[in-house]
Parts: structure tokens; sequence; C-alpha cells
């Protein structure tokens, strides 16, 4: 079938099952080749494709609400909604989103991009469908991963408490993005070995009924042998407990099990789990045979071999500079412990994971518990090394405060994919860290300009013993520099001058120095001598090195990779402000007041005005009585 021609759902209602399983085939080989240009969540999305089909043919999307959460696994979804024709531009700048996005499509009825959040969405979508006396079908779709997140529990307990009519389709590959943990996968594993229960339950009433004379007796505690068959059948039966009728587990590749199944969900009332089991890259080899996650989400690949396409001698990713620091002075120092969301293989701990499984833990998608936990340790004069998305970190903002901070707690927090991350856009961009860490009391931020300052910088993290402190490190590479032997110590809060001047003074740190240096050098032949300063610590300020810089009234351009408002640019105002230099020329540039959408990042940063060019500009406006040469 040519998927180029679809422009919405309903041609599936008349397909049989051969035809069905004919356009399955024909969506993952579209997928496979148009993800090994474009990359992405491939290994998901494989996984989905019979299940996407079939919600689709079974309901009415958009009267009926798709919730996808995390939402990496809509691209059946947007391929069956008339998106198949912008596949080419799938995550590139101004192209198609890796995610659902509302403005694309009226089918796509809730973002996302972080998990956990759909049933808690659907509640609140299912609560206005019953004001308004509507009839729509609210149907959230959440995998084993997600539904370990505490978010996803508590409305799990609300949703069976209200007693709501939802369907939730546990889409259950035993995997997130790295293998799954905890109790609540357990449950699942069991539960998968337990064959079709309420089938089973409903068949056993009816024949209880049908028993001549002692049928009555019999089908009066009909419910009492049920309840007891359901702890025979399925140990622990979490959801029913929970106030949901559970049906599975179902074979979701299996086309006729998911109708029968679907059908029965729509004429059941109250809340409903349906529990489909699939496979995680089905239909590509490479992605159906991985273990540990590298197939979730990829950059371009050759479809023959599955070798990822890669720059050949790329300098070493900064979550492995990181990573293999802190693995390294753990060998000296048995009170690091090594804690993540899930993410394991993103954070470059597999090796330390290996070296040192007893202290090394995966919670799973659970990053306020995460971050409590490295509190916890932190109590009892162990060192926990935290290593979590800044984009995560947003989700365990409470306990960073209330636990950490408050406490004065010895966490070391490895902010990983700081600043612009690119393909994956608005939902993981990692811009917001600073400002909402910078105005918690205890913190120290930091960020270094190059790979051998970085290490420095774990070091000094793991020696800090003064409260939390935070390493920010961007996505991808770093520069290629040449790496120290001897691990320092810089002290805190001391800035450094890479390039002296006297007219104009640039405070920046992390990615954006290139562009500062460059920016400064261009200047040079232009006869406007600007010094660059490595602003690596973001909190504490380096006091001396401002009122040297504000008392001689050189005029200042802070340059950041992150928002604006309450960045570092404003803790330099602020400092000019308590200081009493009122009349200091400070201008700043970063990211501005907007979400700021998928694209490769040197895209993005021209798009919002943050180049070399740029930097040039600015500087001439601040040095407007200096003589410049063309």
């Amino acid at each position: 079938m040519d998927l180029l021609t679809i422009k919405d759902p309903k041609f599936l209602k008349n397909m049989s099952i051969n035809e069905l399983n004919a356009l399955s085939h024909d969506i993952r080989q579209f997928l496979i080749e148009k993800l090994s240009k474009t990359g992405g969540h491939i290994g998901p999305n494989l996984g989905v494709v019979e299940l996407t089909i079939a919600l689709h043919k079974e309901f009415d999307s958009p009267k009926d609400k798709f919730l996808w959460d995390v939402g990496h696994q809509s691209y059946v979804h947007k391929i069956l909604t008339g998106r198949a024709c912008d596949f080419d531009t799938l995550r590139q700048f101004k192209g198609l989103c890796g995610f659902p996005k509302r403005n694309e499509s009226e089918h796509d009825v809730w973002e996302t991009g972080h998990s956990s959040t759909s049933l808690s969405a659907a509640m609140g979508m299912a609560v206005a469908r019953d004001i308004k006396g509507t009839n729509e079908f609210v149907v959230p779709i959440i995998g084993d991963g997600a539904l370990t997140g505490g978010m996803a529990l508590e409305a799990l307990n609300h949703i069976g408490h209200e007693r709501k009519d939802m369907i939730v389709i546990l889409n259950d590959n035993e995997m997130s993005i790295a293998p799954n943990v905890g109790a609540l996968h357990n449950v699942l594993a069991r539960l998968r070995t337990a064959g079709k229960y309420n089938w089973v339950k409903d068949e056993l009433e009816l024949l209880l009924k049908k028993i001549p004379a002692v049928g009555g007796k019999l089908a009066a505690t009909a419910e009492r042998v049920k309840d007891s068959l359901k702890y025979l059948l399925v140990s622990g039966v979490f959801f029913e407990e929970l106030g949901f009728t559970y049906l599975g587990p179902i074979d979701g590749h299996n086309f006729e099990d998911l109708f029968e199944t679907l059908q029965y969900a729509k004429k059941t009332k109250g809340p409903v789990l349906v529990h489909v089991i699939t496979k995680k890259g089905k239909g590509y080899h490479p992605a159906e045979t991985d273990k540990i996650g590298t197939w979730h989400g990829t950059g371009p690949y050759k479809i023959e071999t599955g070798d990822f396409v890669k720059p050949v001698n790329a300098p070493p990713a900064w979550s492995a500079v990181i990573s293999e620091t802190v693995r390294k002075i753990a060998r000296k120092d048995n009170r690091i412990v090594a804690i993540t969301p899930a993410m394991p293989v993103g954070s470059k701990l597999e090796g330390f994971a290996k070296e040192f499984p007893e202290r090394m833990y995966d919670v799973g998608i659970a990053e306020q518990h995460a971050t409590t936990m490295a509190a916890g340790l932190a109590t009892q004069n162990m060192k926990p090394f935290l290593a979590i998305y800044s984009t995560f970190l947003q989700r365990a903002y409470d306990q960073v405060v209330h636990d950490v901070c408050r406490q004065n707690l010895n966490v070391f927090f490895g902010i990983d994919r700081s600043g612009l991350v690119g393909a994956d856009g608005e939902t993981h961009q990692g811009i917001y860290d600073i400002a909402f860490l910078r105005h918690i009391p205890n913190m120290v931020i930091m960020m270094p300009k190059d790979e051998n300052e970085g290490q420095h910088m774990v070091n000094t993290a793991i020696n800090y013993d003064n409260g939390p402190i935070a390493l920010r490190y961007a996505r991808g590479n770093g520069l290629g520099v040449e790496m120290e032997e001897e691990l320092k110590l810089i002290p805190i809060g001391s800035w450094e001058i890479l390039k002296p001047g006297t007219d104009a003074v640039i405070l920046t740190f992390g990615t954006t120095i290139p562009m500062a240096l460059e920016a400064a050098e261009r200047l040079e032949q232009l006869d406007i001598s600007v010094r660059v300063v490595n602003a690596r610590f973001i909190k504490p300020l380096d006091n001396d090195m401002m009122h040297q810089i504000l008392g001689t009234n050189l005029p200042v351009l802070t340059i950041e990779e992150a928002v604006l408002q309450g960045g570092f640019g404003s803790a330099v105002l602020e400092f000019a402000h308590d200081h009493g230099y009122q009349h200091s020329i400070i201008d700043r540039m970063g990211i501005p007041d907007e979400f700021i959408e998928h694209g490769n990042p040197n895209e993005l940063l021209k798009e919002i005005g943050m180049t070399t060019e740029d930097v040039i500009e600015r500087i001439h406006k601040l040095t407007p009585r200096k003589q410049k040469r063309v």
C-alpha cells in the first residue's frame, strides 16, 4: 500500500486481517527505511504497529482520544493520520515532530515527551466528557516502563477509585529505554504467564449457574469463588485490586486477539486495563535482538548491517567523559554510589555498573525517588552521583529543594544533556536547570569549557563536602582536547581569563565559549579588544573578578545556552545592583522566553540570534565610542 496517500484512519474500517497484516509489513519497511536516514525512536514504533492499527480500526479518532505516554511510539499513529509524506523531515528543523504535537494534527490530543503523564491527563478528559454528557472513549497507551513512574501510580489509584469509563492500554515489551527494573515489573512478568484470566472467570460463573439443584447456591458464592480463582491464577492481581477490569495478557501482534479484547473492553463499564504483550523492534533484527536499549532511539544507520552512522575519530561523548571519571575515582573511593532514573545507557554508566554492581542503582522512571535516595545516602557519609538529564531533573524539583539543599547534603548532580539537545525538541531541551537551581540556597553549579576541565570538575565535586553540587554537561561529543593524567581540584567560584581585552568583556561558559573566542578574534581585527572569561562557576560567581570588571566600567556581554529569565546573566545583573554598580553596561544573550522546538542545535541558535555574528553585533553596540577599522 502507498502510505503517502493516507489522509485519515477511516480506510482501516473495511480491511481484512490479511490486508492489515500486509499493511503492518509495509509500515515496518517504511519506518526502517525512513529512520535509517533521519534517526529516531525505531524500537518502540516497530513494536506497536499492529496495536496502533487495531486501535484506529476499533475506535474513531479524533472523537475518541488516544494519549500516547512518552510519545516516542507515536510514529505509526502519525502515518495512519496522514503524515507519512512528512517523514523525510522527522525530527529535523521545521519538520515533523518526533512526539505527539497538538498543532500538527487533530488526532494528537495530548503532547508528551516525559513519561507517566497520560493517565492523569486521561482522567481529566474523562471527567470533562462526563460533565459535558458526551460519549467518546478515552484511551491512554502507556508502556510498562512508564507505568513505574509515581505519577502513573497516583493516577491508577484515582481512576480506580472514581470508576470512570476508560480503556488503558498497557503496552508491555519488558523494556522502556533500558531493561525495566522494580517490583511492578515483576508483577507484570507474573501476569504475562497468567493467560486470559478474565475470560476464565466469566466462563466459570456461567458454568456454576447451569449446574442443576446446587447451581443456585454456587452462583450465590460465585464472587468468592472467582476471587479465589483470581488469586490462584494471577499472583498479586495488582490492577483489579485498584478497581480496574483486567483483560489479558494478549499478543499485541495478533489482530484476532486485539480485536476480540478491544471489543470486549468497549462493552465493559468502569476502568479497563488491556495488557498487551509486544516485541520492541519487531521486524528489524538488530532492534528486535537489542537487550540494553541501544535501538530505543538512534541516529542514522545502515539498514543492511544495523551499523550506526557516526563521525570517524570523533572525540568522546560528554556523558562518557563524566561517568568514566566517576568510575576512575570510585576505584579509590568506596563512598561513591551511582544512581540513574532509567538512563544507564544514555548516561554511559554501563562500565561503572559492570565494575561496581553493588554501587550502581537504576531506579527506573522515578526521578523523585532517585533524588531523595541520593539524599539518604548522603546522610550516611556516602557520595552519591546522580546522573540525570537536565529535562528530567525538572521532575524532581521539590526533592532538590526540600530533601537535598534544605539539609545541605553532599549530593553530586551530573546534569546530562544541558543546553539545546536538538532532535528531541522542546520537551527535552536542557535549558531550564540554571534558572530553577540557581535560586536554591546551598547549591553550587558549574560547567566546563572542555573535557579536561570536565574531569577536574568531577574530582572537585566528589571532594566537595559543603553541600550539593551540580555539574552541567552537554549532549554529544567533547572538543577532543588532551586529557591530563592527574586530576586536580578547581577552587569553588573561580573563573579564568581565556583571552585578555581592554574594551569589553564576554562572560560565558560551556558550549558557548568557542563562539565567544571566535567573535573576540574577529573583533580584534577591527581594533576592538574583548576579554573572554570562562565563567565556569554559575553559582557562586567569582566575586573578585566581578568587582574588577565592573569597577573599571567595562561593558559586559553574558552568553548562556539556557533561558535568560533567572539565568547566569540575571545573576550578573543582580551582582551589579547589589554592589552599587548602577552605571554598569550589561547585555545578556541566551534563550528567549519561548519553547525551542526540534532541529540541529546550530540551526536553532541561528534562529534565536545566538551566533558568532550576533555576538560581534552585540559588542559593536556595547562599544560605540571605539574607533572601528573596516
